[in-house]
């Protein structure tokens, strides 16, 4: 099959092989969460774990905390790069056959490893794994104890990233269903993808996750094995100044287009309908910012995407009569 793995180059799984496992930690002014997110990665039952802290020039005391709270963790100091970097600094320094990322102020949650280890042994030619996870909106640094059984989680919070398994490149064109603090995957294979594009500042890791995809199966878990947390003072934040989630999936097009090393095909009005969504977001975000411009780019571009996209039409009308508005405000970008 076109772009599967060659298993006598892949990094043993099978029963009675333990291999190293090394876990990258992006950090930049986590202070209030990293000890809680390392707190559950150490608690994972598999042995062989090595954990690498990268601080991506941190103004607040995260490093600190690291080297005075963790002595057993890998900490890795450079100056505000991004995340894309910060990972990338992360996998060079990794000795493990496996890698696995967390975000600093991510959660695991119990056996999280020892389920995709086991996941990816039941699947010899698979060289990544992914899971499910649960969205946790809150600023308190440790989850409920009770959440970190094995019941409890599932009542409580919206779960997220179930869908398909293995060679998943036709749904990835739809949606980003792969969430970085769930991935596990052989350190060779990111090698040889060259890691994460550090010219995107958002998105960089839907790229690697479609470039994987044209490599390898991405074996998924059925069940949630992490919390993604989402700040409650999050959806206040300025928007991004591109759409980086269309530019992602347009280069994929390009490259590929809608077929996937198994043939399948993704559906192309559902992926036009997709990305034309994509732009209405950017633009319509922009657009309630004060920000016309940006509001007729996303505007413009959704229509590109697929023309019969109605809200896409909506936006543009209401950018056109955005000056004759009463109340409304503009700002430079």
């Amino acid at each position: 099959m076109a772009g599967e793995a060659r298993l006598a180059d892949r990094p043993s799984v099978m029963a009675g092989t333990v291999p190293n496992v090394s876990v990258v930690v992006p950090c930049h002014n986590a202070a209030p969460w990293i000890e809680a997110t390392l707190t559950s990665v150490l608690a994972q039952d598999w042995p062989g774990l090595e954990v690498i802290v990268v601080d991506d020039g941190s103004v607040d005391d995260s490093a600190d905390r690291v080297a005075r709270r963790f002595p057993q963790v890998r900490l890795l100091r450079q100056a505000n790069a991004g995340v894309a970097a910060a990972r990338n600094a992360g996998l060079k320094a990794a000795s493990g056959d496996w890698v696995a990322f967390v975000d600093a102020d991510d959660h695991w949650l119990p056996g999280k490893l020892r389920v995709q280890m086991a996941l990816l042994a039941a699947n010899p030619q698979a060289r990544m794994a992914c899971a499910p996870w649960y969205v946790w909106t809150s600023d308190d640094p440790h989850p409920p104890a009770a959440w970190l059984t094995a019941a409890g989680v599932s009542d409580s919070l919206p779960r997220v990233g179930l869908g398909p398994s293995g060679w998943i490149y036709p749904e990835l064109l739809l949606s980003c269903i792969v969430w970085t603090s769930t991935v596990v995957a052989d350190r060779q294979l990111l090698v040889e993808l060259g890691g994460f594009d550090e010219q995107l500042k958002v998105g960089e890791d839907y790229d690697l996750w479609l470039r994987a995809s044209r490599r390898t199966p991405i074996v998924r878990a059925d069940r949630p094995l992490a919390l993604y947390r989402q700040h409650p003072g999050s959806l206040t934040r300025r928007p991004p100044a591109q759409n980086y989630e269309g530019t992602v999936v347009r280069l994929a097009l390009r490259r590929w287009g809608h077929a996937g090393p198994d043939g399948r095909r993704a559906d192309p009005r559902a992926v036009a309908l997709s990305l034309a969504r994509t732009w209405h977001g950017f633009g319509h975000a922009h657009l309630q910012r004060g920000s016309l411009r940006h509001g007729l780019r996303g505007a413009w571009q959704a229509l590109r995407a697929d023309w019969r996209h109605l809200p896409a039409w909506k936006l543009m009308v209401k950018c056109l009569l955005w000056p004759l508005l009463p109340g409304t405000r503009r700002t430079a970008t």
